[in-house]
C-alpha cells in the first residue's frame, strides 16, 4: 500500500463519504484539490493566469464526474513574497475568468506567505443524481472521452525544456460538462481521469468490486498517462445509441473499450505521488 492510500485508510473507517471525487452531504458535493509550484507545475512552464486557471479546472473536472454543477469556490494560496502586484492580478484573472466561464461564485478562502506558489482550491457543487464510483454493474461497458496520452507527451517536452502548444491539455484542460450533464441518466459509475486510466481502473475495481475484459490492449503510454482529465464511466449496453448521438451532437470523441467482469483490477503503472 502506498503512503496516500495508507493515509487516506487513516479516516476511511470513520465515515462512508470518503471514497470518491467529492463527498456527497445531501445535494451538495465537496472537492478539494492541491495544485503546488514544483509538484504540478513549474513557473517558468505556464503564466501565472494559466496556472490559476488550471488549479479550478482540476477541481471543476471532479464535481462534472459526479454530476455536480459548481456553486462556489474556496481559494487558498500561498504567495512568494517577491510576486508584484501585476503577477496577483494575473492569478486573480485566472480565478475569475473560469468562475465566470463555469458559473460560479468566490465566496473567501485564505492567503499566506510562502517560498513557492501553493493554491489549494474547494468547489462546493450541487446535485440532483449524484454518481460515485462504487456503481458499475456486471456487464456494464466502460468508456473514456477524448483521446489519452498527449498530457504525458507534453510533460515529457517539458521536462527536456521544450515549449508545448498552449492550447496542450496539460496547460489547460478540456471539460466536456454539458455532453456529461446530458448522458449522466445513463450513467452507472464515473470520475475523472487525473492519474492515468488504469488507476482510475483500479480505484473504480475496488469501489464497484468488479474486473475488467478489454476488448483491445491499451499501450502504457495512453493507460498510465495523468493530467488528462478527461472523464470515465460506465453505462448499461442498451444506452450505447444513445450515448454515442449526444457525443457526436457536442463533438466528444468516445472510446469504449472494455466491460466490467466478475473479479479485479490492478494498475502496474508506476504511482505519480509517492515513488518508493
Amino acid at each position: 500500500m502506498n503512503k496516500e492510500d495508507f493515509f487516506i485508510k487513516q479516516f476511511v473507517s470513520n465515515t462512508k463519504l470518503i471514497g470518491d471525487d467529492g463527498a456527497v452531504i445531501g445535494k451538495w458535493v465537496y472537492s478539494n484539490d492541491a495544485f503546488f509550484e514544483n509538484v504540478h507545475f513549474k513557473k517558468e512552464w505556464m503564466s501565472m493566469e494559466q496556472i490559476a486557471q488550471k488549479a479550478m479546472l482540476v477541481n471543476i473536472s471532479d464535481a462534472i464526474a459526479m454530476n455536480a454543477k459548481p456553486k462556489y469556490a474556496l481559494l487558498t494560496v500561498a504567495i512568494p513574497k517577491e510576486y508584484t502586484n501585476k503577477d496577483l492580478k494575473e492569478l486573480a484573472k485566472g480565478f475569475k475568468k473560469v468562475a465566470k466561464e463555469f458559473g460560479i461564485e468566490i465566496i473567501g478562502g485564505d492567503t499566506i506567505s510562502n517560498i513557492k506558489l501553493d493554491i489549494s482550491v474547494t468547489i462546493i457543487s450541487k446535485t440532483k443524481k449524484p454518481i460515485l464510483r462504487s456503481g458499475i454493474k456486471k456487464d456494464d461497458l466502460l468508456c473514456y472521452t477524448g483521446n489519452l496520452g498527449t498530457s504525458k507527451r507534453d510533460l515529457e517536452k517539458l521536462f527536456l525544456g521544450k515549449k508545448i502548444s498552449k492550447k496542450s491539455k496539460f496547460i489547460k484542460p478540456k471539460l466536456n460538462a454539458e455532453f456529461f450533464y446530458k448522458i449522466s441518466k445513463y450513467v452507472n459509475a464515473s470520475m475523472d481521469i487525473s492519474d492515468g486510466l488504469f488507476f482510475e481502473l483500479e480505484r473504480m475495481s475496488k469501489q464497484s468490486k468488479v474486473g475488467f475484459e478489454f476488448f483491445e490492449k491499451i499501450d502504457k503510454d495512453i493507460g498510465c498517462s495523468g493530467e488528462e482529465y478527461e472523464l470515465l464511466f460506465s453505462f448499461d449496453k442498451k444506452h450505447k445509441e444513445k450515448i454515442e448521438k449526444l457525443a457526436r451532437k457536442y463533438d466528444v470523441p468516445l472510446n469504449i473499450f472494455a466491460k466490467a467482469v466478475k473479479g479485479k483490477y490492478s494498475c502496474e503503472c508506476t504511482n505519480h505521488h509517492f515513488k518508493d
